[in-house]
């Protein structure tokens, strides 16, 4: 069962002014800065379809089509076509065997190998857990107003945490709630795309990639990482505001220090539950620490993008 994410429709295109400079840097943090391409790209739904759009550079973009709606809408969602387009002016085009047709003023048009017409409108999602307050038994580990919680903690020139920090305290059981925004590079691929993650006590780790319209493997974004997948890809645009819902339960060990019960970990990634209980059988890669029965901080890993965080709060398990 999936919970409603908002879906805002944006009935006429935002105008991007085809004189932004794309040469003037790979990674943007700001979306007035980032070029005609982002303009494009992100997630357009229409009667019983949907698609996600993704920018890769030099106006390509590749385009993923589902039905009956985007990931994460039911359980029904299945992807059905996927391939090139290309961008000139503002406009972009795609022609193939099974579909043809393109996108203007945030309408994306056209024809599919049956001959059945299509128009799908742009959307932009929003997690039903963004902006959630802190209850009153959580610790709040950054709330715009001071990086103090963490060492190493840097505030951005937009007002959120940069990465490559961890916290001070350090933590057993409980819940964290996190949101976080990579840049866009389209240009990049892979581990190389808006790279950073969530390190419940420097141990195990939440992936965090731009993952935007990528099948979810366990080293893309929702991934717990080289461990488990994602049940579904649920990750936004590049520049879109996510959020992580993380349960967390320590691994478990007797007095020989030996193990008795590995950490499991829950994650609802944009409001929908794409881990439940997962067994995590040892310290995922690059973990800061090794297993065991003491508590241990969180990391924000600094991976070379600049991916931002905002509003982060752990509620204890008593």
């Amino acid at each position: 069962m999936f919970p409603r994410i908002p879906v805002l429709l944006v009935p006429l295109f935002l105008a991007v002014s085809t004189r932004a400079a794309e040469n003037a840097g790979d990674t943007f943090t700001d979306p007035k800065s980032a070029g005609p391409d982002f303009a494009f790209q992100g997630e357009y739904v229409g009667q019983g379809s949907a698609a996600q759009v993704i920018a890769e550079g030099d106006g390509k973009f590749r385009i993923v089509g589902f039905t009956p709606g985007l990931p994460g809408t039911s359980d029904e969602v299945e992807k059905k076509v996927e391939g090139p387009a290309q961008r000139e002016g503002n406009k972009v085009t795609f022609d193939s065997a099974d579909w043809s047709g393109e996108i203007v003023d945030g309408v994306l048009t056209g024809k599919n190998k049956d001959g059945n017409s299509y128009r799908l409108t742009k959307t932009e999602r929003k997690s039903p857990t963004l902006g959630a307050k802190p209850p009153k038994e959580a610790i709040v580990l950054f709330d715009g107003s001071s990086a103090d919680q963490w060492d190493g903690g840097k505030i951005t020139a937009d007002g959120f945490l940069a990465m490559g920090v961890k916290s001070k305290k350090s933590f057993q059981a409980g819940t964290l709630h996190i949101e976080f925004r990579t840049p866009f590079m389209s240009k990049a691929r892979g581990q190389g795309r808006g790279n950073s993650g969530v390190y419940l006590q420097d141990r195990y780790e939440v992936q965090i990639l731009d993952s935007f319209g990528l099948k979810g493997e366990n080293n893309e974004c929702g991934g717990i990482y080289s461990i488990a997948k994602p049940r579904v890809n649920m990750a936004f645009p590049p520049l879109s505001w996510q959020t992580y819902d993380i349960d967390f339960e320590p691994a478990v060990f007797d007095a020989s220090g030996t193990k008795t019960r590995p950490a499991t970990i829950t994650v609802r990634h944009n409001g929908v539950l794409i881990h439940d209980r997962v067994e995590v059988s040892k310290g995922t890669t690059a973990a800061g620490r090794k297993e065991g029965a003491e508590s241990g901080p969180i990391q924000l890993q600094n991976h070379g993008n600049p991916v931002a965080f905002r509003n982060i709060w752990f509620v204890p398990k008593n």
